[in-house]
C-alpha cells in the first residue's frame, strides 16, 4: 500500500490538535503506521496551525511536502489558500468557509482575499462549507474540527463505527455526544 498524506490545518484554537489525534487514533485501529508532526506557530494568538499524518505499511517521517498531500483538512479559508500548494492535482480539499480574520485585516492595514473558494477551485477539488451551524446544532460551537473530520470521514474508506470508536476514545466523556453529532452532522453535509 502506498502512503497516504494528510494535512490538516488552522488558526490556534479551532481545534486541530483533536482532530489530528482523533484522525491517527482512526488510522492505528486499521493498523497501520502512522506518523504525526504538528507545528504549532503561534498559535495561542491565532497563527497559523498545520499537522502533518501519513500513513500506510510503512512511513518514515511525517512532513508532507508540496504537491505530495492526499487530503488536506482546512478549519479556515484563507489557511486553505495558504496550503494549497501541497496538495497533489488529484487530492481533496474540505475547507471550512469561516473566515478567521488575521491581525492585518483586523487593524485594517489589509483586506481579507475575495472569491477564495471560486480560486481554490480552480486548482484542486474542494468540498467547502460553513461547518458552524452545524457544530452549533450539534450543541458547540467548539465542534468545527469534529463536524469537519466528519465531512472528510466520508472521503476515506474507513466504516463509520472505526470513527466513532476514535472518537469516543479521544474527546473527554463531558463532550462526547455533541461530538458524535457534530461527526453525524458533518457526515451527512453537503458542501457547496
Amino acid at each position: 500500500m502506498k502512503t497516504t498524506s494528510i494535512m490538516i490545518v488552522g488558526v490556534g484554537g479551532q481545534g486541530t490538535l483533536l482532530a489530528s489525534k482523533l484522525l491517527g487514533n482512526v488510522l492505528l485501529r486499521q493498523g497501520f503506521d502512522v506518523k504525526l508532526s504538528e507545528v504549532h506557530g503561534m498559535s495561542q494568538r491565532g497563527g497559523s496551525v498545520v499537522t502533518y499524518v501519513r500513513f500506510g505499511e510503512k512511513v518514515y517521517s511525517p512532513l508532507v511536502d508540496l504537491g505530495e498531500a492526499d487530503y488536506i483538512l482546512s478549519f479556515e479559508l484563507l489557511e486553505s489558500a495558504r496550503w494549497i500548494s501541497h496538495l497533489k492535482k488529484d487530492g481533496q480539499l474540505v475547507t471550512n468557509t469561516h473566515q478567521t480574520p488575521p491581525m492585518p485585516v483586523i487593524t485594517g492595514a489589509a483586506e481579507y482575499p475575495r472569491d477564495i473558494v471560486e480560486k481554490l477551485r480552480a486548482r484542486a477539488n474542494v468540498i467547502a462549507l460553513d461547518a458552524l451551524p452545524l457544530a452549533e446544532q450539534a450543541g458547540s460551537a467548539r465542534a468545527v474540527n469534529v463536524v469537519l473530520i466528519g465531512v472528510l470521514s466520508k472521503r476515506m474508506p474507513f466504516d463509520e463505527s472505526v470513527w466513532r470508536e476514535a472518537i469516543a476514545e479521544t474527546v473527554p466523556k463531558k463532550f462526547l455526544e455533541v461530538n458524535l453529532r457534530a461527526f453525524e452532522l458533518g457526515r451527512s453535509a453537503h458542501g457547496e
